[in-house]
């Protein structure tokens, strides 16, 4: 397989909307960690997300990967529709950053967000369970439909959600 990088950019706007299709078209994520001795962990989690691109959601504070994120706040997540078929146009988007269990002052944001995407979720009903709040700092895209066949646009993330295209890497099964 060969993989060719392309010079030509994405618009801000065209990765924006391409990322929030993508994170709309599930509700599960999978969240890797890393322990404070170096091994690797995944957990999947419902998610809900704002509109700078944070991702949100709940976990007992005595989980491997909330262990993790106390030692370690360095986080990669990933988010696809577990329904797709080989052979079909492929989308998903991975997420670069880091994460931490939400601060008294940031938990009624992260429960607004989430209360928002699960109207059953009530809130206090998980008295055990945290919010936990991911910040972006990179994405990777993969929307076949938006990008073209074994595409992938990787984008830079700010503070306040705004993405700037850094580079697109283009799959070709040809060599």
């Amino acid at each position: 397989m060969a993989i060719r990088r392309s010079s030509r950019p994405v618009s801000s706007e065209r990765i924006a909307r391409a990322a929030r299709r993508l994170l709309d078209a599930s509700t599960l994520c999978a969240i890797a960690t890393t322990s404070p001795r170096g091994r690797p962990h995944v957990n999947t989690a419902y998610f809900a997300f704002t509109n700078q691109f944070d991702i949100v959601w709940l976990s007992e504070p005595s989980a491997r990967h909330s262990i993790n994120l106390r030692a370690n706040a360095a986080t990669a997540v990933a988010v696809y529709d577990s329904s797709q078929r080989w052979g079909g146009s492929d989308r998903g988007i991975q997420l670069f950053g880091s994460a931490r269990e939400a601060s008294k002052r940031s938990a009624p944001d992260a429960e607004t967000a989430y209360a928002r995407r699960f109207p059953a979720y009530e809130p206090g009903q998980l008295v055990a369970y945290r919010f936990y709040v991911f910040h972006p700092t990179s994405v990777k895209l993969f929307d076949e439909r938006s990008f073209g066949a074994g595409v992938f646009v990787t984008a830079r993330v700010d503070r306040t959600g705004g993405v700037t295209w850094e580079r697109t890497d283009v799959y070709s099964s040809s060599r």
